[in-house]
Formats: C-alpha cells, structure tokens, sequence
C-alpha cells in the first residue's frame, strides 16, 4: 500500500496499464456515444422541423417514453447493476465455462418473463398513460396509447440488448453496446421524412410513423448485439420451458442476480418516478411543456452520456473484477480516476449548459415549426438541468462503486430520500419557473444524491481519495469561470434567433464559438497547472 503522503502526480507512475486500458475503452465509448447523441439531435431536429410542438409531439413523448421508462428502470437499470457484477464474479472465479451456463440462464429467464411483460403492456396501454400524463388533451391522450400499444415491445428488445451488452462489457468489447443506439435514431430519423408523407397520404396520423421508427431501431439493436455476441461465440442459449426455467432459477447465481435485482429496481425506480412525477405536472402545464422538457433533457442528456454513461459502462465490470480479486487500492484508485474525469468535463459541461442554452436550443431545434417561444422555453429547461449536471454525471461513476460491491441497498436508501427532497423542490420552483422548475428541482435532487454517495464510499473506505485534489478543484473552478464570461459575451453578442433563415451561418458560428471555448477552458486548465498525462498513466 502506498503512502497517502505522496503527492497525486507520484502515486500515479507505478500504476500504467488498467488506468490506460480504462482510458481507451471510455474514449471508444464516448466516441461512439458522441455519434449516437450527434443522430440523436438530428433526429430530433427532424422531428422539431416536421411537427414542431403540439398535443401530438407530447403524445409521442409520452408514448415513448413509457418503454423507454421501463428501459431505464429494468434494462439499463436494476437488470444490469445485477447482473454484470456477478457476470464478472463468475468469470473471475469459476471461469468461462459456468459463466456461458450462467447467460444462458438468464437470458432463458429473462425471455420468458419479457413475452408476458409485452402482452400486459399492449393490454394495459390506456392505464399506463393515465398514470403518466392524465393530463394530456383527449386527442392527444387516445394517440398516446395507441403509440404506447405500437411501441411497448420495444422494451423486450431493449432487455435482450441489456443483456447482451452485459455480457460484451465483461468481455471488455464496448464498441457494439456503445454504437447499437446509433440506429435508433437512424430509424427515427427515416420515419420522420420517408415515413411521415407516407402515412399522411394514406390517411393516418403523421405521428404515427415515429412509433413504427422506434420498432424497427429496437429490433435493429437486438440484431447488432446478438450479431456481435455470435462473432466472439457467446450467443445465449435461450430455451422456453417449465423444466427449463427451474433448472436456470435453481442456479446460484441466478438466485443471487434475481436477490440483488429487487433492491436495485427500488434504486432505479425511484428516479423514473421522479420522471413520471414530472411529466404528470407537466402534463397539466401549457401545452408544449412535454415536450420543452424532452428537448431540453436530449441536449443534458449529452454530456451525461458521453461522459457519465461511458464511465460507468467501462469501470463497472473493472471494478466488480477488483472486487472479486480482492484489490481494493486498484478499486479505489480506478474511482478517483473517474471522478477526475467528472470533474475536469462536468463543470465546463454544466457551465455551457448554464450560460450558452439559447444558442445551443436555437441550433438544434429552431427550424421549421419550431418557433422563437419555444426555443426560448426550452432553454430555460436547459439551464436548470445545468444546475445540477455534475451531479447527474457523478452518480454514473459513484454508484458502480456499490453496485460491484453487491450493496444495491444503499443506493436504493439514498434515492427514495432524494425522490421525497425533489418532490418538495418541485413544490417551490413549478409555481413561480413552470417546466424549468421541475429540471431544476431534478438536477439539485441529483446533487444531493452525488454527493450522498460520496460520502458513502468515503466513510466505509471504498474510495480513498488520492492526494491533490482541493488544487485540482480550484483550477477546475479557476478556468469554469473564464469560460462562463466568454460563453455569456458568446450568448449576447449575436442574433442567434435571427438567424433562423441563415442555418448554416449559424451553424458555423456555433462551432467556432464551441471550438474556441475549448480552446480557451483547457488552455487556462494546461496554464493553471493540471498535467494532462496524469490521466493517462493512471
């Protein structure tokens, strides 16, 4: 064990080669995710340009994000922080053979239960709208659960991909889950200028053709996943069947994967009722509200997932393998190297999102039916996600650290206090901000949660943070500061509202604008003294 006396930079020179493989594999990650979100703000620029705002683009919204709720809260959600800690125990401690046994169980089990979760969801459609947006106008609720009925089974699809981006994450193949939602928005984006004309030509509902795009991404997805699991010969085995199903359910690590889900999918779900909370109030807000929101989560959702999500797809096999080896400096250091790279890209993220929403709002979405007013709601949604983007990114790296631990508890715990905190945040901001106020509420909720995590590890010694870090703070601070005064003269020193007709000169300008605030934060961040390499060698 080394000594807590050296200083950061020292400590970090006998410890090369798992740091500088976690480095590459969140740069391929984040990569990729970069071209997933560019596709997805295409996809959403189309659908701004097409439908602009109405009682329709909230029932989409709400439709999708029904599945795509379920997606977060299972999928993503509860399933994975289950499944790839003891997916990674298994082949650090019994080898490849019981692992490949191991998938073939779950996958079996899991397919079972998906195929009744999708009838009861097609069934019970107008249910599920009404307990998220009861709000919504009568036109506008009767499409809802007509798209919720076409696009439920996309959560079937999205679980098979969960699971088998768990099993090509352990393996440390991060390319394929990285790159599969790419072609979400390449369907979505297919379905609003192929199939829009289309439908409305036939008579149907031009909105209809965004449930029918969601479809076919899910099924694409599951396509590229299963085909990247058969390249490396870990396609899962799966197999229906009462006989079936108990053999798989009598394994042990079945048992301990299916014990940990139920306290994770509390964890998990406490967040997406904080989200379906919100959608409700904003369901009875102004028309367009759904939508402002969703717009606004999509442009949060960038830095969150570039950084946050790549983070803790590439440390939470690495981290459960620590455990298993029983390494915890290894464990320790690979967290303080994440909540580095959190901290070096999450406060300039939060500050652009703060300080220069107009601009980016006006870029993506102010086309066609999209009007100045909306723009302008928008981006007030924008700002008050940005006031807590570094907690939202931090839970993405902080929580991994108990989730490879098998304590799914704690965070659980945490969460449901949070979602009472948010609630109440809610109650003060929606009267005097309207929508804005319930992202500020979520993004102040999500500060508390980080830093309650924080203090978790902290206390109980899984993380021990490496020295330098108060220094490595105010130099962070010291250079958000100068790039808030530069993106504040950026936002006022140009018409970006009148430049709707120019888009391409206003596209230019947002990249320059981009690219220089780049330049200027890690410019003033290399002069201020932070040494780049050390992220590197560690």
């Amino acid at each position: 064990m080394r000594s807590k006396a050296l200083h950061y930079n020292d400590s970090i020179k006998n410890y090369t080669s798992p740091i500088v493989n976690l480095l590459k594999s969140a740069f391929t990650v984040s990569g990729l995710t970069l071209v997933s979100r560019i596709t997805g703000l295409l996809r959403d620029l189309s659908m701004a340009t097409i439908f602009g705002v109405s009682a329709m683009t909230d029932a989409f919204w709400v439709a999708f994000r029904i599945p795509n709720m379920l997606r977060r809260m299972f999928a993503e959600g509860a399933f994975s922080q289950a499944f790839v800690p003891v997916l990674a125990a298994t082949r650090e401690q019994e080898g490849d053979a019981a692992t490949h046994a191991l998938i073939n169980a779950v996958a079996s089990l899991l397919t079972a239960v998906l195929l009744l979760v999708s009838v009861l969801g097609v069934i019970g459609a107008p249910i599920l709208v009404m307990v998220l947006a009861s709000g919504l106008r009568p036109e506008g609720f009767d499409a809802a659960v007509t798209m919720t009925r076409w696009m439920f089974p996309y959560i079937a699809c999205m679980s098979l991909v969960a699971l088998g981006a768990g099993v090509l994450n352990t393996w440390k193949k991060f390319a394929a889950p990285a790159a599969a939602p790419v072609l979400l928005n390449i369907s979505m984006i297919a379905a609003a200028w192929l199939g829009t004309p289309w439908f409305k030509q036939h008579g149907i509902e031009p909105i209809y053709a965004m449930a029918g795009g969601v479809m076919l991404g899910g099924v694409l997805q599951l396509g590229a996943i299963w085909w990247a699991l058969g390249r490396m010969d870990l396609m899962p085995q799966i197999r229906l069947g009462w006989s079936v199903m108990k053999t798989a359910w009598a394994q042990p690590a079945t048992k301990k994967i299916i014990k940990l889900i139920g306290p994770a999918l509390l964890g998990v779900s406490v967040g997406q009722i904080s989200l379906l909370i919100n959608t409700q109030i904003a369901s009875y807000l102004a028309t367009g509200s759904v939508t402002w929101l969703t717009n606004a989560s999509l442009l949060m959702e960038f830095p969150t997932a570039m950084l946050g999500v790549a983070l803790g797809v590439v440390l939470m096999p690495q981290l459960a393998a620590a455990k298993a080896a029983q390494n915890p400096e290894q464990f320790s250091e690979m967290l303080d190297w994440g909540l580095r790279l959190v901290v070096l890209i999450a406060i300039p993220s939060a500050v652009a999102l703060l300080f220069f929403a107009l601009p980016l709002v006006s870029v993506v979405f102010h086309n066609g039916r999209y009007s100045d007013a909306d723009v302008a709601q928008t981006a007030h949604a924008v700002m008050g996600y940005g006031a807590g983007l570094l907690g939202l990114v931090a839970i993405k790296v902080l929580a991994p650290g108990y989730f490879a631990n098998h304590d799914v508890r704690t965070p659980a715990k945490i969460a449901v206090v949070v979602l009472v905190i948010t609630q109440a945040l809610n109650a003060i901001f929606v009267p005097f901000l309207g929508h804005a106020g319930l992202a500020l509420a979520l993004g102040l909720g999500s500060m508390v949660n980080a830093l309650w995590l924080l203090v978790g590890l902290l206390r109980n010694k899984t993380y021990v943070p490496q020295s330098g870090w108060w220094r490595f703070a105010a130099q962070v601070l010291v250079a958000s500061m100068l790039l808030a005064g530069f993106l504040l003269w950026a936002n006022q020193a140009f018409p970006w509202l009148a430049l709707k007709s120019n888009r391409l000169e206003r596209i230019a300008l947002l990249i320059g604008m981009v690219a220089a605030s780049v330049a200027l934060y890690f410019a003033a961040i290399r002069i201020l003294g932070v040494n780049f390499r050390q992220f590197l060698r560690r």
